[in-house]
């Protein structure tokens, strides 16, 4: 594996494992209960922005393997996803898909080809950033409103 596909693999692996950490940290009747007067918080659960991490993931590999781009949030994801044991499931599922999405590539250069994403060509390696990026996002607001419930 050359060196920047293996740096995204780590950095993807590490995303997954933080979600899982503090998915244990969090008791399970917590997992989906808004917080309140916590500025730009406010009305949002530690579960939900958990799966819109995760979902960030999902949506960037199903793009790059099958150039399907629906967001599952938008369609799934809160209603199916109710307690800690399904989105540990969830995850499982988010890591075999970024898992396979890996198999494709083979080299560094596969990450400077363009695919349709969605809507324009974009180079793999700009997908992958702000995959990234995004799901780190929604990850650090996890731990925020984690932070904020137990005060």
């Amino acid at each position: 594996m050359d060196s920047i596909i293996a740096g995204f693999e780590r950095a993807f692996v590490a995303l997954d494992a933080r979600s899982r950490e503090l998915l244990e940290r969090v008791d399970d009747d917590q997992l989906f209960v808004r917080v309140a007067d916590t500025g730009s918080l406010s009305g949002a659960s530690v579960g939900e922005h958990i799966l819109r991490s995760a979902a960030m993931v999902e949506k960037t590999f199903g793009g790059i393997t099958t150039r399907l781009w629906d967001d599952p949030f938008e369609w799934t994801l809160p209603e199916q996803l109710s307690d800690k044991a399904a989105v540990h499931n969830y995850l499982d599922e988010v890591e075999a898909t970024r898992a396979k999405g890996f198999g494709f590539f083979t080299s560094d250069d596969d990450l400077l080809r363009e695919i349709p994403a969605p809507e324009r060509l974009t180079p793999i390696i700009d997908i992958l950033l702000c995959a990234l990026a995004r799901a780190a996002h929604f990850q650090g607001r996890a731990f925020a409103v984690f932070v904020a419930a137990r005060q």
